[in-house]
């Protein structure tokens, strides 16, 4: 199948960078039948980064698996802000791991980190310890801090915590390769979109290091509402945004 074929392809099934798909899955494909195979794939509508078996996220490439939530370029805005205010040595928790991808970043923009990540998604789980534990880390299976171990409470400097926060009613307005090809769990916030921030929010305080701090990722429109739940449990919040990756970071520290 030539290049040209796999670009008209795709174009007509609607893909809008099809040049530009078309030469990742051919620098991916290892033979003809693979080739096949993933161009089908990408027709019938799965989104590319499960097709190839990787997204770029932070200029790394992450190993993402079929009905894994895939990493969002303006999530690379929370990892900048978390290697901004990490050191050394530190201990980092990417809790709602996901790919493992923010953890996985951050670790590597920053020496020695110690680095523990979570999910309670099996695949997830599977997905984020092909990306993990080549840097030392572990991954835990498990809801919420109830999957971490109890020697990390109260040691945790950065606990990057990218929770679903789509509203349940606006669910249904996702793109097609989201709705259709990530789990529910990953995008749905509930209510208002902070319900998960909120559980995360109520032990955040006891599992972080003196001066530790939490970064969540919200809508704008959300951003002083999950202040205010940060602030209620005893941390000092704020809010740092991105105009060109339209990304709004909300930042929970333990006072020192």
């Amino acid at each position: 199948m030539s290049s040209e074929v796999i670009v008209t392809t795709l174009r007509a099934a609607g893909c809008v960078f099809a040049e530009d798909e078309a030469e990742l899955i051919i620098s991916t494909a290892r033979d003809s039948t693979e080739l096949a195979r993933m161009v089908d794939q990408r027709v019938t509508g799965l989104p590319l980064e499960h097709v190839l078996g990787w997204a770029e996220f932070c200029g790394l490439r992450i190993a993402v698996d079929p009905g894994v939530f895939v990493p969002r370029r303006r999530t690379e805005f929370l990892v900048s802000e978390a290697v901004a205010m990490s050191r050394p040595g530190a201990v980092v928790v990417d809790l709602c791991c996901g790919s493992g991808a923010l953890g996985v970043a951050v670790a590597s923009a920053q020496q020695n980190i110690d680095l523990y990540a979570a999910d309670v998604e099996p695949a997830a789980v599977r997905t984020a310890r092909r990306n993990v534990e080549p840097l030392g880390g572990q991954v835990f299976e498990g809801d919420l801090f109830d999957a971490l171990p109890l020697a990390l409470r109260g040691r945790i400097d950065l606990l990057l915590s990218n929770v679903p926060y789509v509203p349940s009613s606006e669910v249904r307005l996702l793109p097609a390769e989201a709705r259709l090809h990530e789990p529910l769990v990953t995008l749905d916030g509930g209510s208002d979109g902070l319900e998960l921030l909120r559980r995360v929010a109520a032990e955040a305080g006891s599992w972080l290091a003196p001066g530790g701090s939490i970064f969540v990722e919200t809508s704008e429109r959300q951003a002083d509402t999950a202040v205010t739940i940060l602030e209620q449990h005893g941390l000092e919040a704020g809010v740092a945004t991105s105009a060109e990756l339209f990304a709004t970071v909300v930042i929970g520290t333990r006072p020192s």
